[in-house]
């Protein structure tokens, strides 16, 4: 099939031009038996008694920026909502909606790229969909993917073990996807060139659990940032989390961008990071562990659960004042994932 033209509407008619679509192109790269037989969904086996489910869409623009597109934000997106339960992602579903007059070379490097992190992350795409709007009706292309991981009793996240004491670890810069994202929609002529970090962070994770039993609790901070998701742990609460300004990693092309537009890195959308609230004896082991993957290289302890301040999160800036970091109010980048 070739792929120079664009998408038409009969992409979507469930004829021949879909089903030569999908078995000229979907196929190609999404390398499953189950997928292969093309009916209406998918037969898959649990290797677990437990098993955990999520599923987001993916309206990002542009749906190209340095670092990824749309195709690698839609994979890792979901491979990390399960990691960051304690599950090993197993299945994906993955649902497109495409605009009339789409590039067909766009949607053939958009599902490559899907295949690559699919398979770099040992998770296979089993059943989906693909529809066509008219011209106009959806900006380009959206996509959805659905996962399914399996969980383990040793590896089930709750906020309700995090005690006082507890350090709050990174593995990495924030800011860098939302920054990356903004950039290439408006065309900063910046010297530095911010990269996404999106990233697919199972491989990560996995490491971390394996070499501890100290993790508590995980969370990859997108919108909303890294506030955003400690208010959401520390809300009705008898603790607080307090920040440390000067331990969060923040790359200083990223922090010169956010002085310049009026950001703080903490409310801003990531795509490779992972929070962990830990137990104090291991989080040092935690922190060797992330340092020694090539997605944890940064990683850095940000932050303590306290006493003080119950159902809040407070930020000590570098000066030595300390105030309250409420969630994010309102949308400074839409359109980020």
């Amino acid at each position: 099939m070739s792929t120079d033209g664009n998408v038409t509407l009969a992409h979507g008619s469930g004829g021949k031009a879909s089903h030569e679509l999908i078995k000229k192109l979907v196929l190609k790269y999404f390398k499953s038996s189950e997928l292969a037989r093309l009916c209406d969904g998918a037969i898959i086996e649990p290797k677990s008694e437990r098993l955990v489910m999520t599923t987001d869409s993916f309206v990002i623009k542009p749906l190209f920026f340095p670092g990824g597109d749309i195709g690698k934000l839609a994979v890792s997106g979901t491979v990390n909502d399960l990691a960051v339960m304690g599950a090993k992602p197993l299945y994906l579903s993955c649902g497109f909606v495409v605009e009339e007059g789409f590039l067909l070379g766009d949607l053939e490097r958009i599902i490559r790229s899907m295949a690559e992190v699919a398979q770099a992350a040992g998770v296979e795409i089993v059943t989906g969909d693909l529809k066509v709007t008219e011209h106009g009706a959806c900006d380009g292309i959206f996509v959805n993917t659905t996962g399914i991981g399996a969980l383990t009793k040793e590896r089930d996240m709750s906020s309700r073990s995090i005690e006082i004491g507890d350090h709050v670890l990174i593995n990495g810069t924030i800011g860098d996807h939302a920054l990356a994202v903004l950039s290439a929609r408006q065309a900063f002529n910046f010297e530095a060139k911010i990269e996404s970090d999106c990233a697919a962070l199972f491989s990560l994770i996995d490491l971390v659990m394996q070499a501890s039993r100290g993790v508590k609790f995980m969370r990859d901070p997108t919108r909303g940032g890294v506030a955003t998701v400690l208010n959401e742990i520390v809300e009705g609460k008898n603790f607080g989390i307090q920040l440390e300004e000067s331990s969060i990693p923040v790359r200083r092309d990223a922090k010169a961008l956010c002085e310049i537009l009026g950001f703080e890195p903490i409310y801003l959308a990531n795509e490779g990071k992972v929070l962990i609230v830990a137990d104090p004896k291991d989080s040092r082991l935690i922190l060797d562990v992330m340092r020694s993957h090539p997605l944890g290289e940064k990683a850095a302890k940000i932050g303590e659960v306290v006493a003080d301040s119950k159902g809040k999160v407070t930020l000590r800036s570098s000066a030595g004042g300390l105030r309250i970091a409420d969630m994010l109010i309102g949308e400074p980048i839409p359109r980020i994932c």
